[in-house]
């Protein structure tokens, strides 16, 4: 299987010398073409630190980070914004659409920015309209959409340029019920369909089910992983069994 991003003894401290918190402790793992995985914890493990530094909004104190063969901690800043635009795709709680354009703009944003032809991008964003099922809204502006809506229109921005990885950071925070379902959805069918390899943090156990895998952090340390072997019912139950195990709440 191809590997996509590999975190080798990845550290991260705030402070200086006496003062120093270190958040993140010595973390490694691998992240496969394909792979969908969830990063749960409590609040203060690091999860938010770890996504930060997979995504390149921040640098690790300590550690590699190999994203498609290339150590990205020794990169320049220049090379750097050429990988998150070229390689890397975000989704935030909170959407980040522009209000005064079309959600068929928001989508088709990234690849006008880098001067694809109108056509392709016009295509591209059927595509992404298809997936996320966004057709009815395209003419849309932000203001006329629902939160499910917005977040998978901003979904669909984040993977209409191919990156290698998506990362998401509490996509399902904002959303009711219905709404994260859909998404999740979603989610599910592009990383089924090969579009997108898919790494989110959450907090919630239900949006953890739809993932392959989950990770466990805690302390700064991954303490557990579980793969899923059933369905994502079992895989639910056995996400909660887990939390209660190492103390959080199974609900």
């Amino acid at each position: 299987m191809e590997k996509i991003m590999e975190v080798r003894n990845l550290r991260k401290s705030f402070g200086k010398k006496e003062y120093e918190t270190l958040v993140l402790k010595d973390v490694s793992l691998e992240i496969s073409k394909g792979d969908f995985i969830a990063v749960m914890g409590p609040s203060g493990a690091g999860k938010t630190t770890l996504l930060n530094l997979l995504s390149t909004l921040d640098k690790p104190s300590s550690g590699q980070l190999i994203l498609d063969g290339e150590d990205i901690t020794k990169v320049d800043n220049k090379r750097l914004s050429a990988i998150r635009r070229d390689k890397i795709g975000f989704i935030f709680q909170d959407y980040n659409l522009l209000d005064g354009m079309t959600l068929q703009d928001n989508i088709a944003l990234p690849l006008s920015l880098n001067g694809v032809k109108g056509k392709v991008v016009l295509e591209k964003v059927q595509k992404m309209a298809d997936l996320f099922d966004l057709n009815a809204h395209l003419l849309k502006y932000p203001y006329q959409l629902s939160g499910g809506q917005k977040q998978r229109g901003a979904s669909a921005r984040a993977l209409i340029t191919e990156p290698k990885i998506l990362f998401a950071d509490e996509p399902t925070g904002a959303l009711d019920s219905k709404s994260s379902k859909d998404l999740l959805k979603s989610f599910l069918s592009a990383n089924e369909m090969g579009k997108a390899t898919i790494l989110m943090v959450t907090h919630d156990a239900y949006t953890a089910s739809y993932a392959k895998q989950v990770y466990f952090l805690a302390d700064g340390q991954i303490q557990c992983r579980l793969h899923q072997k059933g369905s994502p019912k079992e895989f639910y139950e056995e996400i909660l069994n887990l939390l209660a195990s190492m103390g959080g709440e199974r609900a």
